[in-house]
């Protein structure tokens, strides 16, 4: 999905997912990358080989590797493994679309995270990515009018890697969601096309208002550790949040905000901070 995709202002019934996907060749290829990266693991780290073996190189599309991952996760005693993957899988085989923006949250992460020394270490360990991908799950369940099951699936997600999205917020791709712990998201929030998020970040509502209620993030956004955004309010188009910072009015795009409350205290100096992750505040420090 290119920037010029953006979920924002689509009709709420719209699955953010079905907005453009990539050619059933580039997902191919990028899946032979991934099995022969599984390859090298498999070689180099035989105590590994059992979980490379079930989650790569046993399956034969990138849909039934997601299924497999997710469900050692998620499977418990009242929604066994043997439940559990058949339900992922035929979600992602049923839309595509959905594989195509997991994998190009592979990407971001393996793109934008120094840490991080290829795409398939996402897949087989950051919970942030498979929080991300749950949610992407749970929200095609809730358009599609499953909503017990939608919520059951966060309540899960939540559980097992301390992230909890509502189904109803709406998330574009490349989404990078760093370290993950206690990222919250409400239920009419809406993120967009490639934005990058650390830890503890909340985008959260103000009361019991009921309505659009949640922040809106735009594309190239980075959001800072423990960053905290309260109600409908808009972060423009590659701005910057810094840690700790606590938002409650809209943030104008290509601008850094700080401070609680947040105030503007400089430009972001990258045309998409959320690329760049560049977390220094122009004019006061370190995120």
């Amino acid at each position: 999905m290119s920037s010029s995709q953006q979920i924002t202002g689509q009709p709420a019934s719209k699955n953010p997912h079905e907005t453009g996907s990539a050619s059933h060749g580039e997902i191919a290829k990028f899946w032979t990358q991934l099995r022969e990266e599984a390859q090298r693991i498999a070689s180099g780290e035989p105590t590994l080989i059992a979980l490379v073996d079930d989650v790569i190189l046993s399956r034969d599309s990138a849909a039934a590797a997601l299924g497999a991952r997710l469900a050692r996760r998620l499977a418990r005693e009242d929604m066994p493994r043997s439940i559990m993957e058949p339900l992922l899988y035929g979600v992602f085989e049923r839309h595509p679309a959905i594989v195509d923006c997991a994998m190009r949250d592979l990407l971001a992460i393996h793109e934008r995270d120094p840490a991080c020394f290829s795409p398939l270490e996402p897949l087989l360990f950051f919970k942030g990515f498979l929080a991300l991908t749950t949610y992407r799950v749970s929200h095609q369940l809730w358009q599609d009018d499953r909503r017990w099951l939608a919520l059951y699936l966060q309540s899960v997600a939540s559980e097992a890697f301390a992230v909890d999205i509502h189904p109803a917020a709406r998330i574009g791709c490349g989404i990078l969601l760093d370290h993950a712990t206690s990222f919250v998201v409400g239920e009419t929030a809406i993120i967009e096309d490639n934005v990058s998020i650390l830890h503890e970040v909340t985008l959260g509502g103000t009361g019991k208002e009921k309505g659009d209620r949640h922040p809106i993030i735009r594309s190239g956004v980075l959001l800072g550790a423990g960053a905290k955004i309260l109600g409908r309010v808009e972060i423009g188009t590659g701005a910057k949040v810094g840690a700790g910072s606590v938002v409650l009015n809209d943030v104008p795009p290509h601008t850094t905000v700080a401070g609680v409350p947040a105030i503007v205290v400089g430009e972001a100096a990258e045309a998409n901070p959320a690329i760049e992750m560049n977390q220094h505040l122009d004019c006061r420090g370190m995120i």
